[in-house]
């Protein structure tokens, strides 16, 4: 399988994730735990169905310490009790935050108390920027169709 269009060498694409890279180190350099912030990564992938996406950050997960059982259980996260209620929180705002156009009225003000029950402004400031970063990634490896099961953790780096 092919991608129908090499973002990888397209100067236009290149020129873009260049931009949006940075805005993902902004993220990544963020008071944002980093272990949810992969947990987050890899459930708004799923979701997406962005194979490439949840193929990358499953390893860098894994490669950064992650457990399988906890990696597993992602997509169950609320019957799981391999997670933190702050990590359920940010879960549940990933979900909430990728699925935007499935509520009317977007995202739920308890969804929204219960995040910020965990999270500081700063994280939260980074955890929307990340969920809104994660589903950009996602919807244009998705048209694309990327092919995935290739990534090597740091690839990018």
């Amino acid at each position: 399988m092919d991608a129908r269009l090499n973002i990888f060498a397209n100067p236009v694409t290149g020129k873009f994730f260049k931009y949006i890279n940075s805005a993902g180190k902004v993220v990544s350099d963020s008071p944002l735990p980093a272990a949810t912030q992969e947990l987050v990564k890899i459930r708004a992938s799923q979701i997406n169905g962005c194979g490439f996406c949840t193929d990358m950050h499953t390893k860098d997960a894994t490669a950064a310490g992650e457990t399988a059982q906890r990696l597993h259980m992602i997509a169950a996260w609320r019957e799981a009790k391999v997670f933190s209620d702050a990590e359920r929180a940010a879960l549940e705002l990933t979900e909430q935050g990728t699925r935007i156009a499935d509520a009317a009225g977007g995202v739920p003000d308890e969804v929204w108390a219960n995040a910020a029950k965990h999270y500081d402004e700063d994280q939260l400031a980074a955890l929307v920027s990340l969920i809104a970063l994660i589903n950009t990634y996602n919807r244009i490896n998705v048209i694309v169709q990327q092919p995935a099961g290739d990534y090597q953790p740091g690839m990018f780096d």
